[in-house]
């Protein structure tokens, strides 16, 4: 291995000294070539994503909103013919902008449009319409690496009345403003070779009932995708709270689910046992996403919200949820009712519509930059430690936990996350290369979990680990 730094010699050499027996893989980096440095205990900082993260600019972000909004409406049932009013120009305008940044990144980046007729619903869908969903898919290189990294938004917009599809229902925000972040994104990865699989998503119909989710979600689970983590992005470009006018552009709310949807029998014994009810895999992710907030976006906190989406309302992370998959919703910390599912009018003074001049381009920036360096530091990492478990068949005041190597991906060590079980974050790492380790903290009072970290410091999500004697 290479030299340490002398710091980080001091800090890992006891933890090293205490597992005798090296972890041994085929996924395992040769000895020469791992790159055990400073910037292997997350937080870290990538220069690749670093990189990344500083090309996401406002400018564009507040373009691909304008010209959005000038589609003077996006209602899924709107014209799909007239060349430029509706959605069915706006989804042309989409395509056409994707298809200009594959080309500019050599092709590399593959956009398909996913067509098929909605049916009347007896509610929002009085008659047959077209609809569409538009993916994005930035390929993997590693092709015995098949895991898919996910972020998503809507490209429909609604008046007052979510019926009416010929008046105007600008959506700058709703959900303008997380079709921009994509964009932003799908611009500046376009040329980019990570190990596994990026996809970009830009659903239809969320505001009639989530249409567009619900027929990807049910394609991916029949085609068998193995989408690792979605980020559902929903209302994530404005800063002030309507009715109280409070305003905070350095936080960002992340829901996700206690127990997941799709639990098995045997999952829910296991979470019983391990009282893992606020370690769901999509609770992981919402920690992963708050440590990537803290390593790379300067003055934005990810608020963690134990629920699968807001009070009574949902989402289109909601049916990949219901599959069985790990998602989470991206929202800003206030949202302001006047301008959410509003027509255009002023009352008493108050202007309402989801209009450009409402959002906040900088707090849209950096929310922006937050999808593209969690995405990135996902593609990038190995997979999760297989078979995580904890050892149960002694009594003491220390723990030892069991892993196996990731499936994919190559690592260099791996790092195991302890809080109190009355912490929602966790609160101190313990590193090493070994696939065992026992600690001097009693299983009773703490709760753990174990990353793969790769060789330029990006690190696995979080495995939970489940009971073993």
């Amino acid at each position: 291995m290479r030299c340490f730094k002398l710091g980080k010699l001091l800090v890992w050499l006891p933890l090293l000294w205490m597992q005798p027996r090296l972890a041994l893989s085929q996924n395992r980096l040769p000895a020469g070539q791992a790159r055990l440095s400073a910037r292997l205990a997350f937080p870290a900082r990538d220069t690749v994503v670093e990189s990344l993260v500083q090309a996401v600019s406002a400018d564009s972000l507040r373009a691909y909103v304008h010209t959005l909004v000038g589609f003077g409406t996006r209602h899924t049932l709107s014209t799909e013919t007239d060349p430029h009013r509706g959605i069915g120009a706006a989804r042309r305008w989409l395509m056409d902008r994707l298809n200009t940044y594959s080309k500019r990144g050599g092709g590399r980046l593959l956009v398909e449009e996913d067509r098929w007729i909605l049916q009347p619903d007896g509610s929002r869908v009085p008659f047959a319409h077209p609809i569409a969903n538009i993916i994005a898919t930035l390929p993997g290189t590693d092709t015995a690496d098949h895991r898919i990294f996910m972020a998503s938004a809507h490209l429909d917009s609604r008046r007052s009345n979510v019926l009416d599809s010929i008046g105007d229902a600008p959506g700058a925000n709703d959900d303008g403003s997380g079709v921009a972040a994509l964009l932003e994104i799908a611009r500046i990865i376009a040329g980019q070779h990570f190990p596994a699989t990026i996809k970009l998503v830009f659903f239809s119909g969320e505001e009639q009932g989530l249409y567009g989710s619900r027929h990807l979600a049910e394609r991916a689970a029949q085609e068998g995708w193995p989408i690792a983590a979605l980020l559902n992005n929903d209302i994530i470009g404005q800063s002030t709270a309507s009715e109280t006018l409070q305003q905070d552009n350095t936080r960002i709310r992340v829901f996700s689910e206690t127990i997941p949807a799709a639990e098995t029998p045997q999952q829910a014994r296991m979470r019983k046992l391990t009282n893992g009810d606020n370690d769901s895999p999509s609770r992981e992710l919402a920690r992963y996403i708050h440590d990537v907030a803290k390593a790379y976006i300067p003055n934005l906190t990810v608020e963690l919200i134990y629920r699968p989406d807001r009070f009574l309302r949902g989402g289109d992370h909601l049916p990949f949820q219901q599959k069985g998959y790990t998602a989470v919703r991206l929202t800003e910390y206030y949202e302001n009712f006047t301008h959410q599912h509003q027509d255009i009018r002023t009352e008493d003074g108050i202007t309402y519509g989801d209009l450009p001049q409402f959002m906040d381009f900088e707090y849209l920036r950096k929310n922006a930059a937050l999808n593209l360096a969690t995405l990135v530091n996902l593609a990038k990492a190995p997979d999760q430690p297989a078979h995580a478990w904890l050892s149960a068949g002694e009594l003491g005041n220390r723990t030892t936990l069991h892993w196996s190597a990731p499936a994919h991906g190559q690592y260099v060590v791996y790092r195991i996350l302890m809080r109190d079980t009355d912490e929602p974050l966790w609160q101190r790492e313990f590193f090493t290369t070994d696939t065992t380790i026992t600690l001097p903290y009693s299983k009773d009072n703490v709760f753990f979990a174990v990353q793969a970290i790769g060789p330029d410091g990006n690190p696995s999500l979080p495995v939970f680990p489940a009971v073993g004697r």
